[in-house]
């Protein structure tokens, strides 16, 4: 009978062995997520606090500023008055300028506008 009781005890002991590892990671993987949160509820109290509402921006008197859409064009860059080569700082602000013509392109009648379509393309 003695024997038998020490078989059964460690036949069980592979699986006592797994279910106490499994337990003991999971406590390993708990601990860190609870000293993750307190790390962020640190960090948290050392930000600096909200804006009140009465300091968020608000919009100008005159209201929104609306919208412009109109046709650019490059600005082309000319070599300087003697022929020599123009510096960083005599260039101008934009590398476009305003178009005279504003009127919007269109796709031309028949063309898809789009590569591999199955159209013939614009012609």
């Amino acid at each position: 009978m003695v024997t038998a009781s020490h078989v059964v005890v460690l036949a069980a002991a592979p699986h006592v062995w797994a279910t106490l590892g499994a337990f003991i990671g999971g406590l390993v993987v708990v601990c860190a997520l609870v000293w993750a949160v307190g790390m962020g509820i640190g960090v948290m109290r050392r930000e600096p606090e909200r804006p009140e509402a009465s300091e968020q921006p608000h919009l100008p008197v005159t209201g929104a500023v609306e919208e412009i859409s109109e046709m650019r064009e490059p600005d082309e860059v000319h070599c300087g008055e003697d022929g020599k080569r123009i510096l960083p700082h005599e260039m101008h602000g934009a590398g476009t300028r305003r178009s005279q013509d504003q009127h919007r392109h269109r796709w031309a009648p028949g063309g898809s506008g789009s590569f591999g379509s199955g159209g013939p393309g614009a012609h």
